[in-house]
């Protein structure tokens, strides 16, 4: 039985007031979507659950608690539904051996570069840097990494890092590879996650579409979500 809720993917006026929301966030170091989506990607497939409280920061570029200071409830209620939403669907996709093809953004010209995606899962690889180091150095393996890394350093400011060139056509076929790049790193890793872990764990905390004031707060500070980050302003 799949242990993650069989949820439709957000529909695009959720994915829009999603990336509203993130835009919005005080200090201007919230993710947009589509790192969510490479970030995310990277933590499903990684070698172990990592904790809300690590990464839910990351997203939303400081505390929680800021970040949903000037929402009212329900509309922090709604913003995690959407977060959890999406994270389930990776997962999801990911244990069935399915590919999960990444949630990218069109530029100015309606083209998707995939840069953020990549640099979004960057930076849930920094979250257990030597764990995944162990595939990136992996000879047999390791390949699976190429892709992402591509985009991740086209536009580096060290040029020995870029890897040249990337015409549209070869940017599909990167993109197309960086998909198939995330089921084999999950399966990679699977081994090495604990039999009992639940990567679904924030949606363990309450409904998928409302979180209950009285459950542990996701960001896991310990406290009731009434007392933390569900002690938003109320207008």
């Amino acid at each position: 039985m799949n242990s993650f809720s069989e949820k439709a993917a957000l529909t695009e006026v959720e994915i829009s007031r999603l990336a509203e929301f993130l835009k919005k966030c005080k200090g201007g170091k919230a993710m947009n979507i589509e790192e969510v989506d490479g970030f995310f990607a990277a933590l499903i497939a990684g070698p172990e659950v990592v904790p809300p409280s690590e990464y839910l920061p990351a997203v939303f570029g400081g505390d929680m608690s800021k970040a949903f200071e000037a929402a009212v409830l329900d509309d922090a209620n709604q913003i995690l539904g959407l977060i959890m939403r999406h994270w389930n669907l990776i997962a999801g996709t990911l244990q069935r051996g399915d590919v999960y093809l990444p949630m990218l953004l069109g530029d100015d010209n309606g083209v998707c570069q995939g840069n953020d995606w990549a640099r979004g899962f960057m930076r849930g690889v920094e979250m257990r840097k030597a764990e995944w180091a162990e595939l990136i150095t992996d000879e047999e393996h390791g390949g699976c990494m190429v892709p992402v890394m591509m985009l991740y350093h086209e536009h580096d400011e060290d040029p020995e890092l870029r890897p040249g060139p990337i015409d549209p056509e070869k940017r599909e076929e990167v993109i197309v590879q960086m998909a198939a790049g995330i089921v084999r790193a999950y399966r990679y890793f699977r081994p090495h996650r604990q039999p009992a872990a639940r990567a679904d764990q924030i949606r363990t905390l309450g409904s998928p579409g409302k979180i209950g004031r009285n459950v542990p707060c996701p960001c896991g500070s310990g406290k009731k979500y009434k007392r933390c980050c569900g002690g938003v302003t109320i207008h």
